[in-house]
């Protein structure tokens, strides 16, 4: 199949708390389906200008930055799926985590701890239905890594990232609700409850285990082909193992 008469690629979102293992499943699944995976762009809120680590600010200094960086963090996502989108030869693009989860988990959660204040919190909910009406396409599926705080927390301690150090467990504990909330209750989110979501337990490492991952795997094209146009006998777009 050409590219030309190819159908409008699906776009399908890896949801999960700091520390759930989405940089680690996103590598993993590039082994095993053919999709095009689009990381999270930490490069570019780690360099903004080419010298202003916006990420590290954001953590170590939540109320002076929380509302800039969520505002840069949205940008950013739309630019990077965008300019991802020109190039994918492939009919499936899976997006590491989404301007929603900012929305309904990181901004919200940043308002109620106080680092957001009600007039940024407007303003921030105002632009946001403006431009995901008007600019961000609706996914066609969220895939949830689901795993305890505790899980999430220890595998954060255990990668050691800089800018993470001064995060909390109680606020991993946090996101985990929100995460909870909005993935597998669906509340609050009236756009997006018709949009299916794939839940896997990601409690048990995988990053060092074939079983676990070809399970995840699994799942995953089974999830797939429960949506109409995904499955196809183009040998660029299958997402088969």
């Amino acid at each position: 199949m050409s590219v030309e008469k190819r159908p409008k690629q699906k776009c399908f979102i890896l949801e999960g708390n700091i520390g759930a293992g989405k940089s680690t499943f996103l590598k993993i699944i590039k082994n095993y389906l053919h999709i095009q995976v689009v990381p999270e762009p930490h490069e570019k809120w780690q360099k903004v200008g080419g010298e202003y680590n916006l990420l590290e600010k954001f953590y170590h200094e939540t109320n002076r930055w929380a509302y800039t960086f969520q505002t840069y963090a949205f940008v950013t996502r739309v630019v990077e799926q965008e300019e991802h989108a020109k190039k994918n030869p492939y009919s499936i693009q899976l997006l590491e985590r989404s301007v929603f989860s900012d929305r309904y988990c990181f901004a919200h959660t940043a308002h109620e701890n106080g680092h957001m204040n009600m007039l940024e919190w407007k303003l921030y909910q105002e632009w946001f239905s403006w431009l995901v009406d008007g600019y961000v396409q609706k996914p066609d599926g969220f895939i949830y890594l689901r795993a305890e705080p505790e899980m999430c927390y220890k595998r954060l301690v255990n990668r050691n990232r800089a800018e993470e150090l001064g995060v909390s467990l109680d606020y991993i504990k946090q996101l985990h609700k929100k995460h909870e909330k909005w993935l597998v209750d669906k509340e609050g989110v009236a756009d997006l409850k018709d949009v299916p979501v794939l839940t896997l337990d990601c409690n048990v490492d995988f990053e060092n285990n074939k079983q676990e991952q070809e399970k995840h795997m699994n799942d995953i094209v089974a999830f797939f082909a429960t949506l109409p146009g995904i499955i196809s006998q183009d040998p660029q777009s299958t997402v088969s193992l």
